[in-house]
């Protein structure tokens, strides 16, 4: 890979689970690897596993509820790089006790406020950040971790395989990350700023229990696709593996 081709990327939450594959695959692609995490034991740790592969990552800490983490971090990579090619906004998760949450009606106001927190104004506050340093690239990226429990029109849909599956702080939040990347691909349409939405499927994270059907190493795939894609590619969208999804 050439000089020209090596990208600079920055995933949040990559000390484990999706976000760290996400970095694995894409760091043995040749590229160089911000591993964003709020933990700096766990993240030195994803660091030297992701070196002792021959990848060129870095722990940089960043937690998205935190806004002087996200400057600090932004600085950092600017004086490094003085530019940033793809933000793969990952970190995120849901705030509740499981046995209120899975109802709205008894879901309590302050766990819909931090999950709205983490997922979505922590999104915000990433690619609002990092997109002076993001327009400085030649090709710049931006891929936003969403979930098919996003979409409303699957959630509307009794034949959806997770149409019972109605926790509202979670579901809601990614319908929201879709809003802030639909909103943004349009701010950004005469750039060569890309910005999407991922769903990496029922994956098997510490977030479920690991009692997803899927692998990180699947899940990864649509993320690496859209952090990689080329001029003519989409952006705007929300994809699976497979292609599009409805919002």
């Amino acid at each position: 890979m050439s000089v020209q081709e090596q990208k600079v990327i920055l995933i949040t939450g990559a000390n484990k689970g999706i976000g760290f594959e996400t970095a694995r695959q894409l760091g043995l692609q040749g590229h160089t690897i911000f591993v964003g995490a709020r933990n700096m034991e766990r993240g030195t740790e994803a660091e030297a596993k992701l070196r002792a592969e021959g990848i060129n990552a870095s722990f940089i800490e960043v937690d998205v509820t935190d806004q002087a983490t996200i400057d600090a971090a932004a600085q950092k990579i600017d004086e490094q790089y003085g530019k940033l090619d793809v933000l793969i906004n990952n970190a995120g998760g849901g705030v509740g006790k499981f046995e209120e949450i899975v109802v709205p009606s008894t879901t309590p106001l302050e766990a819909l406020k931090g999950t709205f927190e983490l997922n979505v104004f922590g999104v915000f506050a990433m690619m609002k950040t990092m997109l002076p340093l993001l327009r400085k690239s030649e090709a710049g990226r931006i891929v936003n971790l969403s979930s098919g429990l996003g979409s409303l029109t699957l959630q509307s849909d009794p034949a959806f395989e997770y149409y019972d599956h109605k926790i509202l702080v979670y579901n809601a939040s990614k319908t929201a990350v879709n809003a802030l990347t639909v909103h943004f691909a349009y701010e950004l349409k005469d750039t060569n700023i890309k910005v999407n939405s991922a769903d990496p499927g029922f994956t098997a994270t510490d977030l479920n229990g690991f009692t997803g059907i899927r692998t990180v190493e699947q899940a990864t795939n649509v993320v690496v696709q859209l952090a990689t894609l080329p001029k003519d590619g989409p952006t705007g969208g929300f994809f699976d593996e497979n292609g599009p999804l409805p919002w």
